[in-house]
């Protein structure tokens, strides 16, 4: 009788798929579970491995910031997911956004077609108990109650969570093209369409936003939302000026119809490569339908919109791994159980992918005989994972990549963009190190 693999991944997001595919390219058996399409979750629109619940974007890949910083380091290590990524991309400036179901149906065929990765559509109910089977935990924040519950009994109270908040989806020949202009900030392009709002304009929305009709979720007052995702509903009720400030920001802008930057925009981002879907930038909500069709149809371009998918809310689960958890994403208690994706701690898709990757690196070293690796502090993805081993557990949140996370800087203050420019160049050194040292032997 064959023996089974020796790792098991619990999870096709894109932790997960990153994860087995990294055991798979240093020559490693692995079973991929993933529950969809038979059980399904609250978010999720398909059966395809790796889908897009949030957004299409996988944030700036300009190297001077931090998210670019990250794509650089993992693409370096050999990310499989980032290399889909930029096949399936759309435009977006200087971000890099994809076709959503181009890119889950490519990963979906390349996990379906290797060989060393064995597939099971099938819910995982309990953490596996097999101590000879090494296992990765990227079920992600949408993780099934069952699981959750195994979970929760293993480490006790301490696994949290928070509420997240997804943005509509419009059919893009519903939108009155007439009522926008197509730019990118500072002259970068035209990959955006921006609605123009003035200033009584602004206002009039904001109040309406505010006082509109919420879906109240389960257990919500006593919920949290992660600041990157908060609801816009949310932002437009902590002050007046706070949309204008954020999401809805003119900076860069000039509208051609007036010669002026608008008092504030709705931007609006191409979903997918033949343009007939476009998502509304910043917009996550928790509104009722019918309020988002009334609030946002005030915007003139939008009065006619039809939506391709509404604005939600659902609940996010992760680990208080300060808590729990090891230096090198294992769970004490249990050298042989390792946890990947949003359910770590960490928020964003390059940032779960970074997981998928160092877990399962990790995992290969151990079936190598090698002790799992840590990245430095100084490299963006070490200093993520130095974070949700590191901070606080009493006020634990994820965390998105950002400079504020890596070591000072030796020496004299300096300007933001040398002091940027210093970090990468430090980032780059480290990585180099970590990349010869720790990685590639995996790979030989």
């Amino acid at each position: 009788m064959r023996e089974p693999p020796p790792a098991v991944v619990v999870g096709g997001g894109l932790a997960g798929c990153e994860a087995a595919w990294q055991l798979a390219r240093a020559g490693f058996e692995s079973i991929l579970y993933e529950m969809r399409p038979h059980t399904t979750t609250e978010a999720h629109q398909t059966g395809f491995l790796a889908e897009l619940v949030c957004s299409n974007s996988f944030k700036s890949t300009e190297i001077t910031n931090a998210h670019g910083l990250l794509k650089t380091e993992l693409t370096r290590l050999g990310s499989l997911l980032l290399a889909v990524a930029r096949e399936n991309a759309v435009p977006a400036g200087k971000a890099l956004a994809v076709d959503r179901a181009g890119f889950s149906g490519q990963v979906t065929r390349i996990i379906e077609n290797e060989k060393r990765i064995h597939l099971l559509r099938e819910e995982v109910a309990e953490l596996p108990d097999n101590d000879r089977t090494l296992c990765i935990l990227a079920s992600g924040p949408l993780t099934s109650a069952k699981l959750h519950q195994s979970l929760n009994d293993f480490v006790g109270e301490q696994s949290l969570y928070f509420y997240d908040a997804i943005s509509p989806i419009l059919a893009a020949e519903s939108i009155d093209m007439d009522c926008c202009f197509p730019q990118s900030r500072y002259g970068k392009g035209d990959d955006y369409l921006n609605c123009p709002l003035d200033e009584e304009f602004y206002h009039r929305f904001v109040k309406e936003l505010i006082s509109a009709d919420t879906a109240v979720a389960k257990d919500f007052e006593s919920a949290g939302f992660f600041p990157g995702c908060l609801p816009v509903e949310v932002i437009a009720a902590s002050g007046p000026l706070s949309l204008a400030y954020g999401p809805m920001k003119p900076v860069g802008l000039v509208d051609p119809a007036t010669g002026r930057r608008p008092f504030a925009v709705l931007q609006l981002r191409r979903e997918n490569a033949a343009g007939t879907m476009f998502n509304l930038v910043g917009f996550q909500t928790r509104l009722r339908q019918a309020e988002q069709r009334r609030v946002f149809g005030m915007i003139p371009a939008l009065a006619r919109a039809r939506y391709l998918r509404y604005g939600s809310v659902h609940r996010n689960t992760f680990l208080n791994l300060p808590r729990v958890g090891r230096p090198v994403l294992e769970i004490n208690g249990r050298p042989n159980l390792l946890v990947a994706g949003q359910i770590t701690g960490v928020e964003g898709y390059v940032e779960s992918i970074g997981t998928g990757l160092l877990s399962g690196i990790n995992v290969a070293r151990r079936l190598k005989g090698l002790e799992p690796a840590a990245p430095p502090p100084q490299m963006m993805l070490g200093a993520l994972v130095a974070y949700v081993h590191q901070a606080d557990p009493e006020g634990f949140q994820p965390m998105n990549a950002n400079f504020g996370l890596l070591p000072p800087l030796p020496g004299p203050k300096t300007g933001r963009i040398r002091r940027r420019e210093a970090f990468v160049a430090r980032a780059l050194d480290a990585l180099e190190e970590f990349n010869n040292a720790w990685v590639k032997p995996v790979f030989k």
